[in-house]
């Protein structure tokens, strides 16, 4: 494993000022992509505890070598500290915040298990004093609500820099293929398969999901599998692709006619297209995500197609394919969320008829100070 160069104690700062803000005494981090924003660490068993004074880096065996060079990598006056999970990792954790003296103890509810939840309660509570009394309460875990993500919706700018070179790659990706895979008489399975090949080669880690390609009437399914369906003269071909790139996603949709292309489909690829440019158009610090959204829904609405359109117009990229920010209808549940510089984004309009098939536009785009910046540069052609 290679280790990160960059110094996570920015990051560590910012979720502990968030923690205090709450009234939390410490934050336990299990969420694998926080884990990782917060210290580069990799692996399929690790945890972070986050007190006032410290971060710790919890450990197995198989990764206590990979977590004592992350340690070395660091400043040596913010380095974390790597603990090895003698027993399980949840024991650890228990010992670890037992000796720290944490009352309130964030989680992350969003990816918590009840039962962990219910595991590391019964723990704590266990060794607590008996009989309670106030002076020696009993520690809490408290479910946390974005501890982690308020960070991340910004990236920084080793992200930002990371995305950019993944954009730009997933769109020579694009490019490249779009010609040659996506003909009549193909499988969609084996243009997603070469879809795929082509994203490794390019150097990305591994799809950011399952590509998507989708023909004929299966294209009206937002995320419709590759199917043996075999490629027609005249069908709609959706296709829907990303990539990881060190770590971090980016998403791209192109939508096509194999063929001479139809009125009924040329209507709605330039209803989708005007949309898709609105919404981008629409993108600047301080708009409110639900305002993109509707900036893209009111083209399709008045083109006839606003029913056609069931889905948000974006989603947050990352560490992981769907993130905060989320570019969707206002929800009177939830606070608005207004855009700022450094967030990255999809912007994906789209609109799917039943029994004809379906248009979707996707491109990633990263908020500047006087807009955005369009990080996946792919024509926008019919056929």
């Amino acid at each position: 494993m290679a280790v990160p160069a960059f110094p996570y104690h920015s990051r560590v700062t910012s979720v502990r000022a968030t923690a205090i803000e709450l009234g939390l005494d410490a934050v336990v981090v299990t969420h694998p992509a926080n884990v990782r924003y917060l210290s580069g660490f990799v692996g399929t068993a690790g945890a972070l505890v986050i007190d006032r004074q410290r971060w710790t880096l919890i450990v197995d065996f198989r990764y206590l070598t990979f977590g004592r060079e992350l340690q070395s990598a660091q400043d040596e006056l913010t380095s974390m500290n790597v603990l090895l999970a003698e027993r399980s990792e949840d024991e650890t954790i228990v010992d670890l915040l037992r000796s720290t003296g944490a009352q309130r103890i964030g989680i992350e509810a969003a990816s918590m298990s009840v039962a962990r939840f219910n595991r590391l309660s019964t723990a704590l509570a266990a060794g607590a004093p008996t009989p309670l009394n106030a002076d020696a309460p009993c520690p809490v875990l408290v479910a946390g609500d974005r501890i982690v993500e308020r960070s991340r919706i910004i990236k920084d700018t080793m992200e930002i820099e990371t995305i950019r070179r993944a954009g730009l790659l997933l769109s020579r990706v694009a490019r490249a293929l779009m010609p040659d895979v996506v003909r009549a008489g193909r499988r969609e399975v084996d243009v997603a398969t070469d879809i795929d090949r082509a994203m490794r080669e390019a150097g990305f880690d591994r799809p950011a999901f399952e590509t998507i390609v989708a023909s004929g009437p299966q294209s009206a399914l937002p995320h419709a599998r590759p199917t043996a369906r075999v490629l027609h003269v005249g069908d709609p071909v959706l296709l829907d692709f990303g990539g990881v790139y060190d770590g971090y996603c980016v998403d791209l949709t192109r939508t096509v006619q194999l063929g001479p292309s139809t009125a009924e489909f040329r209507r709605m690829f330039a209803a989708v297209a005007a949309a898709h440019d609105a919404a981008i158009g629409a993108v600047r610090p301080g708009v409110l995500t639900a305002d993109i959204d509707y900036a893209a829904r009111q083209v399709l609405e008045a083109r006839g197609l606003g029913d056609a359109f069931g889905h948000g117009t974006g989603h947050g990229l990352g560490l992981e394919v769907h993130e905060e920010p989320r570019i969707s209808k206002r929800d009177p549940g939830r606070p608005p969320t207004a855009v700022e510089c450094g967030m990255v984004f999809t912007i994906e309009p789209g609109a799917y008829v039943p029994g004809f098939g379906g248009v979707r536009l996707e491109d990633d785009v990263l908020v500047t100070a006087d807009g955005c910046e369009v990080l996946t540069q792919v024509p926008n052609e019919i056929g």
